[in-house]
């Protein structure tokens, strides 16, 4: 194992020792994200939650998310810690439950984890598409990872994931369902896709949260709708594709026909 230096200069010096160190990973990707790391930037955020706020508005492009993360996933923040600091800001525990809520299914995901190791990898179940496991491809398609899709959300998302690792988790679950239902793809090869570029990209809530799109770790399947994605989008995206026309219009009914032909 290389010997890595505790101190730098300045933060270009510690980037460029971790390139000269880790020379085949900066192969792949010379990017090096804006977050800061260490447990004074952690607790910064932190103490800029809303968690009332927060459950208010986190399902919108452009809601109160916390950021946060990162640091939990790399264990500068602890889970009861930011729980506690959550429940310090209200004067009814209830006015921070969806904060709360989103911590315990991060510690199941963890247990979950502990209790099957390398399984993680494995469909739990079987998909409930009306598909077999060897109906997805192995492989993520070249269009969606060069964000060359043609299609304004899901080229977007991509770019996002590279330039900042992080996405929202609307992008990530519509993405994933992309991914595996609209390109009947395997949820594996998308998930360890989005571990190789997250900045929080935890093995347990990665893998089970695609699984639970996929529906091998659900009773059914995640899809959404074009009106849908402009919901929680803000304007940002529409859905559209080069072209017009989008993979994501029309009801429910009518997507599960034409992405689930045999359910």
């Amino acid at each position: 194992m290389p010997t890595l230096r505790r101190d730098f200069e300045s933060r270009d010096d510690l980037i460029a020792h971790y390139r000269e160190q880790f020379p085949e990973a900066a192969a792949v990707s010379d990017w090096v994200s804006d977050t800061r790391g260490g447990r004074d930037a952690a607790e910064a955020l932190l103490d800029n939650v809303d968690p009332v706020e927060y459950g208010r508005t986190r399902n919108h492009l452009s809601g109160a998310v916390t950021r946060l993360s990162p640091y939990l996933r790399h264990g500068v923040l602890g889970l009861a810690e930011t729980r506690d600091a959550a429940l310090a800001k209200v004067d009814d525990p209830s006015r921070a439950y969806k904060l709360v809520n989103e911590l315990a299914w991060r510690d199941y995901y963890r247990r979950v984890l502990a209790e099957i190791g390398d399984a993680v990898w494995d469909d739990r179940e079987p998909y409930k598409t009306g598909l077999d496991a060897e109906d997805y491809a192995d492989d993520m398609p070249d269009d969606v990872t060069n964000a060359e899709t043609g299609n304004d959300f899901v080229d977007g998302s991509v770019r996002e994931l590279y330039e900042t690792g992080y996405l929202h988790n609307q992008q990530r679950m519509k993405l994933a369902a992309y991914v595996v239902h609209w390109r009947r793809v395997r949820w594996q090869a998308g998930a360890a896709w989005f571990l190789s570029h997250l900045l929080d990209g935890d093995v347990a809530s990665n893998n089970l949260s695609w699984q639970w799109v996929a529906s091998t770790f659900s009773h059914q399947p995640y899809i959404f709708n074009q009106e849908n994605l402009r919901q929680w989008m803000g304007g940002r995206f529409t859905g559209d594709s080069v072209g017009g026309g989008s993979p994501f219009r029309g009801e429910y009914d009518e997507i599960k026909a034409r992405i689930f032909p045999r359910a």
